[in-house]
């Protein structure tokens, strides 16, 4: 899970860079940005829990932050921001995350 939430993040990141150079679209490129790292984060944090109450606390505010990411990505699909090749891209990279 670590791994592909990195390797997930890294992808948002690279998503957002082209959003604010190509399509000059800070907002929405923010929010994504701000979900779509914190996913990962959250996991890490949840390594270092002080309880079994606490890690499964911070895991679930990964899987609410990865819905949420989900929502922005679904988004700038519709609003023609991202194509459908990128759009299903990340939209698969999440999908291998959430069933791997």
């Amino acid at each position: 899970m670590k791994e592909l939430s990195f390797g997930f993040a890294l992808r948002v990141v690279k998503l957002c860079r082209f959003l604010e150079k190509e399509k000059k679209e800070y907002v929405l490129s923010r929010q994504l940005l701000k979900s779509g790292t914190a996913i990962g984060a959250l996991i890490r944090e949840a390594q270092q829990a002080e309880s079994r109450a606490d890690f499964i606390h911070k895991l679930s505010i990964a899987l609410k932050e990865a819905h949420e990411t989900e929502y922005w990505i679904d988004l700038l699909y519709q609003s023609q921001l991202i194509e459908k090749k990128g759009y299903e891209s990340i939209k698969s990279t999440k999908n291998r995350r959430d069933n791997g």
